[in-house]
């Protein structure tokens, strides 16, 4: 079985020899560079596929959904982590039996070494920025971990390899975790015990606020890689122009929202997961979940 028409609607970042496995499982097969201006042009894109590819940053809602009857797939070529922070209609697609795949652990080395390579830089001040005035290693600092995921749990084990302090917080208790010497505090206690707190929750996911960074202090670390902001932007800011703190972050994380013009901000121009090996990662299972599709399609939402 094949796709009669698949159409990747925004730039996927799957790399040509992906793009070559992708055309093989189409009769027809077409990757649109950049992202739709508006509806009316992803509907043009989308128009006549039974199979559809889209990154994180193009939004694919019911009332697009219901415009396509052919459609039978969509392959989401980012992480798919529940239907309130999924940029495509999970729940209209389930109603008309559309399978919906994301991907998962391709990009999650990358994170980890930007975090801990931003962390290294601030404390030792080799860039412009010294935390605290004088050079401190990895195992001075006491950091939070708010979300322990995948890679909240890289994280965490590479920053107890440099004998950091390690705590987490977590809707859920994780006993595997603290098994492994990685302690859980409630959120407002980890807020005050941490030099540093990186977040890793779903897009959409708004955890702290003014209260939150009040019980964080002064001459503090924030950081997050995920997609979006898990704060309040003004809070934030007040808190960024309160004194010697930092907020590290990358273009994702920054998203469309204007980051404050204030002296702690540290962002990286780009994708903190980016590398060759994550897109050749990102292909792989891309054409993996469409293949696997192909061999035995289900309704609704899979994870792989």
């Amino acid at each position: 079985m094949k796709f009669k028409r698949l159409a990747a609607v925004d730039e996927t970042r799957v790399n040509e020899a992906g793009r070559g496995a992708l055309a093989e499982l189409a009769e027809t097969a077409v990757f649109y560079p950049g992202e739709p201006k508006d509806e009316a042009e992803l509907l043009g894109r989308m128009a006549g596929a039974d199979g559809v590819l889209v990154s994180w940053k193009t939004p694919i809602p019911g009332r697009v959904i219901e415009k396509c009857p052919e459609l039978r797939y969509i392959g989401m070529c980012c992480s798919l982590y529940g239907e309130d922070s999924a940029n495509v209609d999970i729940r209209a697609c389930r109603e008309r039996g559309i399978a919906v795949t994301g991907i998962f652990d391709y990009g999650d080395d990358g994170v980890v070494e930007f975090i801990i390579a931003e962390l290294v830089r601030l404390l030792h001040g080799f860039g412009e920025h010294q935390w605290r005035g004088e050079p401190h290693e990895l195992s001075a600092l006491r950091v939070g971990i708010v979300g322990l995921g995948t890679v909240g749990r890289m994280l965490a084990r590479a920053l107890r390899f440099f004998k950091a302090e390690v705590y987490y917080y977590s809707r859920t208790r994780k006993p595997d975790a603290e098994a492994e010497g990685i302690a859980y505090l409630p959120l407002a206690e980890l807020l005050k015990t941490c030099d540093c707190v990186s977040t890793h929750l779903p897009k959409n996911t708004f955890l702290l606020g003014e209260r939150e960074f009040d019980a964080f202090g002064d001459g503090k670390i924030l950081i997050n890689t995920a997609i979006g902001p898990s704060f309040d932007a003004a809070a934030l800011e007040r808190w960024l122009r309160r004194g010697n703190n930092y907020y590290i972050c990358d273009r994702v994380a920054a998203m469309n929202w204007e980051l404050p013009d204030a002296p702690g901000v540290l962002m990286a121009n780009k994708g903190s997961g980016g590398s060759a090996e994550e897109v050749r990662r990102l292909s792989k299972k891309v054409v993996e979940n469409a293949r696997a599709f192909l061999a035995g399609p289900s309704a609704g939402q899979s994870r792989p």
